[in-house]
This record gives C-alpha cells, structure tokens and sequence, in this order.
C-alpha cells in the first residue's frame, strides 16, 4: 500500500517506512501526528481523492528538525561592475511514515522511527573534541616533564650573555643638517638687507 500526501505545496509518494524530507514543519521533534491531505491511496485498497481521499490517514513522525546544507548564490552581470556573493542553508523537517490507514484498512512499518537531534549531536562532537585536545595537552605536559628529569641529570653549562655595542651615529648625516640651517639662515639675512 502507499500513498500519495501534499505539504508544503509539494506532493510525495510515501511507503510504510519510507523516510521523507518535507518543507519545515512546526511539530516537535519525536512527535507523531497525522496527514489528512492524502490525494491518493493505492495498492490493493485504491482510492483516488477529488481533491482529498476522504477517511485516509498518513501516520508519520518527526525524527529530524534541521538546515540542509549549504548552497551558493552567486549573480554577476558582464562588464557593469556587479557581483553578489551569498548562502542559503534551507530548513527542513525529516518524517518517518509510520503507518498509512483507510476506511479502517491499514498498513504498519515493520522497523521504528529513528529520532536524531542535529543540535545535541553537534554539541556533542563539539565538547568531544575539546576533551580530545585536552587530553593530548596534557599528555605532552606529563612527557615534557619526564624529559626534564632525564635532563637535569647532566651538568647544565654557563651561559655568558654577550653585551651589545653601542651603535656609532652617522656623521655625514648631522653634517649636512647643520649646513642646510646655516645656509637658509644666511639666505633670510641677505634678503633683509
């Protein structure tokens, strides 16, 4: 038996078990609830709705609640100077079709819906890696202090600190200063006079 459903404006042929991605929906996630937009049911109690089938039901849960990933959008017009860069992530809403019903007729899925949260998963590699890293610091801390040890067992030796000489200013440089002050200074004298 299967089913054709309608969310979001899209229409989607569904099995009992299938797992489906429709546009977001405002359910919780691990909830259960019900399609009543079945517009067809076929296999060995068919039905074809006009628009609906009536006393049909899609039984689905929620096991996912996220973004897709993420595209590119990217729009450039020749020779004009324009271009724009940016992303999409867009949200979705992941069901796993439980069971579909009609005129009190139904087919089961034979294995359960398998709820992931993306949010406390990630967290979760998140604080996994940061354990990771700490953990490694402080193993490289314990080796460097066993490499100390085995260090301080030879005789350290002493280190003489060299002390720098004194930089010799250049005295082309103050030479030619003096005498461009000097010069201007007999210019603005013979103009006075």
């Amino acid at each position: 038996m299967y089913a054709i459903i309608q969310s979001g404006g899209k229409q989607y042929r569904v099995q009992p078990g299938d797992v489906i991605r429709v546009e977001k929906l405002d359910n919780a996630l691990g909830s259960e609830f019900n399609f009543t937009e079945v517009l067809m049911v076929g296999g060995d109690a068919s039905a074809i709705g006009s628009p609906l089938v009536p006393n049909a039901l899609v039984t689905v849960v929620v096991t996912k609640q996220t973004k897709d990933r993420k595209i590119i959008i990217f729009k450039k017009k020749r020779r004009q100077g324009y271009r724009r860069f940016g992303t999409h992530r867009q949200p979705f809403t992941e069901l796993f079709v439980k069971s579909i019903s009609l005129n009190g007729k139904s087919m089961k899925a034979d294995g359960d819906a398998r709820v992931i949260d993306v949010d406390q998963s990630r967290i979760d590699r998140i604080i996994s890696k940061q354990e990771a890293k700490i953990a490694d610091r402080e193993s490289k801390v314990g080796n460097k202090g066993a490499t100390a040890e085995t260090k301080s067992a030879k005789p350290a030796k002493k280190v003489t600190a060299k002390k720098a000489a004194p930089k010799k200013k250049a005295a082309g440089k103050k030479s030619a200063a003096k005498k461009s002050v000097k010069k201007t200074a007999a210019k603005k004298t013979s103009k006075k006079a």
